[in-house]
């Protein structure tokens, strides 16, 4: 949910929530290496920087992060307490994630500041970082430029919209025109012709599936989705499979093989909402995306997140499935070889 405010009521509101979190976090929240703030039940506040783990910085009290809460829902036009605890939206100004809770949901009050990313990586970086091998790297930039259909899949805050910002980079010579569908505003793409659309969660609604229809009659060439995470994921595809090659989404998986099941339950769902009867349509599925990305945390990389596998989809058979192809990095490579070169003897 976006606020439409003025510039000079956004700054006093940003100034309001600093004074609100005290000097600390309110100094994070100015910081562009701090990817998130969040206060835990117990007290305790946490921030996380990019690269590093979440780090306690003390403790608020309840009083002080009901305040917090409070204010945020105030500013958001809406109420917060027993009978509707969460609080859900963008932050006026920054573009800021904010989500938040009070009892009886939680025992104390909680809230997570997801800050909107103010550098965009590319894939180089992501390569020199440690996060992406260098195979891996180039294989990606040549799947945008060859407008295939990727999905980015991990957990929640493993880095799926950032690594998402990087592949757009790649579009910031191209001529072609991006429509980028979202929830809140988290995607940066430098093509000249970029439209940005959000959902609307207030009557009259504007859902995730309006946005994929509205948008087949706005003459797209790519349709980037922030997360297809509902019965969207059909029209999606559809349009995947219909002249708009080139697409982009995330979606929470825990691997790129349970994401193309969790595609399949989506589907499923939209197929079961709409009345419709018969089998989830696997071929369609199998022919529309063409790769997945799955990232997630790790703690042994510089950057704390690291691409662990990149999987070509090659179609569905029904005697054989999906076919899956993993992509194959130099140290993959070079390690096949040293076994082959190093086979006992018979």
């Amino acid at each position: 949910m976006s606020l439409d405010t003025g510039s000079t009521t956004e700054v006093r509101i940003q100034r309001s929530l600093e004074n609100s979190l005290g000097p600390i976090l309110g100094q994070a929240l100015q910081e562009k290496n701090v990817v998130e703030i969040y206060r835990s039940s117990n007290g305790s506040i946490w921030i996380e920087r990019l690269g590093c783990n979440p780090e306690c910085v003390g403790n608020m009290a309840d009083q002080d992060a009901a305040s917090v809460v409070s204010l945020v829902a105030s500013v958001m036009g809406r109420g917060v307490h027993a009978d509707s605890p969460s609080i859900s939206g963008t932050l006026p100004g920054s573009g800021d994630r904010f989500q938040g809770l009070m009892p009886p949901v939680t025992s104390s009050p909680v809230f997570v500041i997801r800050k909107r990313a103010h550098v965009v990586f590319t894939l180089d970086d992501y390569v020199e970082s440690g996060t992406l091998d260098e195979v891996w790297g180039a294989y990606l930039k040549s799947a945008v430029r060859e407008r295939k259909n990727i999905l980015v899949v991990g957990g929640t805050g493993s880095g799926k919209t950032t690594l998402v910002n990087a592949l757009l980079r790649e579009l910031a010579n191209d001529s072609c025109r991006v429509v980028l569908l979202e929830d809140t505003r988290e995607l940066q793409c430098p093509a000249e012709d970029t439209e940005s659309l959000l959902t609307k969660e207030s009557e009259p609604r504007v859902s995730m599936q309006q946005l994929v229809r509205i948008t087949l009659r706005m003459r797209p060439d790519r349709i980037v989705m922030g997360e297809v995470r509902g019965p969207e994921a059909l029209d999606l595809l559809k349009a995947f499979n219909t002249g708009h090659p080139g697409g982009i989404s995330t979606l929470h998986a825990n691997s790129a093989t349970d994401a193309i099941h969790r595609i399949e339950d989506l589907v499923g769902e939209a197929l079961a909402g709409e009345g419709g009867v018969g089998q989830v349509p696997k071929r369609a599925i199998g022919s529309a995306i063409d790769l997945v990305a799955f990232i997630e945390r790790d703690r042994s990389s510089p950057s704390g997140r690291r691409v662990k596998e990149l999987v070509e989809v090659c179609g569905w058979t029904e005697q054989d499935g999906y076919d899956l192809q993993s992509c194959v990095t130099e140290e993959m490579f070079n390690q096949e070889m040293c076994e082959v070169q190093y086979e006992p003897q018979t």
